[in-house]
């Protein structure tokens, strides 16, 4: 039985694996306004007040729909709205709790002094940030994102820190959303998470390489090849990331998109990647690689 987009979000709480494809699917139409964001907060009230503002904005939802007309509408390619900022946001935050779980200190807790819990702000704030440039232009978009971001968070944040702890996370944020260009090297812990998690949402057509929509070529062809994405805890790795294909030419979305983004991460070392190829013709697994 199909599952709606807050119980898939739920899952992101517990240790099942969580299926980025299941959440595209149970999702409305990418331009449309959804009742609200929603991410598991789970005990962090200065998380669960940022994302009752973040409903609140008319500003950032009319951000996201203007930078899903360019996207969409003009460029024609995979949407970069409210569907995809939070599935980043979704993806983002596990990964981070993965992390934690085996120990990692996130860089604002080690660096700053700050709290676990201001990591997850950072974390979602720059998913949810990253791509509003694009109502600008999709060239050069995530330096666009951090002009337009900067007043946003310093509205987001107010009153809910001191103006030096303040200062700090929308820092963090910003440095979180300009990391996320794939050959732009992750000085945070929450800038790899962020960037990876992009990376991610490219579940069944949802590719973040751009190519021109009905035509045949691999970039098409490719996009459809991922049937399912899935982060969990790892065994070996902090963070396991299960890809699986219909077609070995998912092969190069992986190559294109998740591998060259996570060798410029920060979290490379804490993230295994297994592919799964199952066809009709012959049903195997393979190791494609792990990181």
């Amino acid at each position: 039985m199909a599952r709606t987009l807050e119980e898939l979000v739920d899952q992101v709480e517990r240790p099942e694996p969580l299926s980025v494809d299941e959440m595209v699917q149970a999702a409305p139409h990418p331009v449309a306004r959804p009742p609200h964001i929603r991410v598991p907060t789970r005990h962090n009230p200065r998380l669960a007040s940022v994302i009752e503002r973040v409903n609140q904005d008319q500003e950032l939802w009319t951000l996201w729909r203007c930078a899903n007309v360019n996207a969409v509408e003009r460029l024609r390619i995979s949407d970069h709205g409210w569907v995809h900022v939070q599935i980043v946001a979704n993806v983002a935050l596990k990964m981070l709790r993965c992390l934690r779980d085996a120990g990692v200190q996130p860089s604002v807790v080690e660096q700053h002094g700050l709290a676990y819990e201001d990591a997850e702000v950072v974390v979602v704030l720059g998913a949810l940030l990253h791509d509003v440039g694009i109502c600008v232009h999709r060239t050069d978009h995530e330096r666009f994102s951090v002009a337009l971001a900067w007043p946003k968070l310093r509205e987001l944040l107010e009153g809910l820190y001191e103006l030096e702890p303040r200062t700090i996370v929308a820092s963090e944020t910003l440095h979180a959303i300009v990391a996320h260009r794939w050959d732009l090297r992750c000085l945070s812990l929450e800038a790899g998470v962020v960037k990876v998690g992009d990376a991610l949402d490219m579940a069944r057509g949802r590719t973040r390489i751009p190519f021109e929509a009905g035509k045949l070529d691999i970039h098409s062809v490719s996009a459809m090849a991922i049937e399912e994405v899935s982060v969990q805890r790892g065994e070996r790795k902090p963070i396991r990331v299960d890809v699986r294909l219909t077609d070995a030419a998912g092969i190069f979305q992986l190559d294109e998109l998740l591998k060259r983004k996570l060798l410029h991460s920060s979290i490379a070392d804490q993230v295994e990647v297994i592919a799964h190829l199952e066809t009709p013709a012959e049903r195997r697994i393979f190791e494609y690689y792990r990181i």
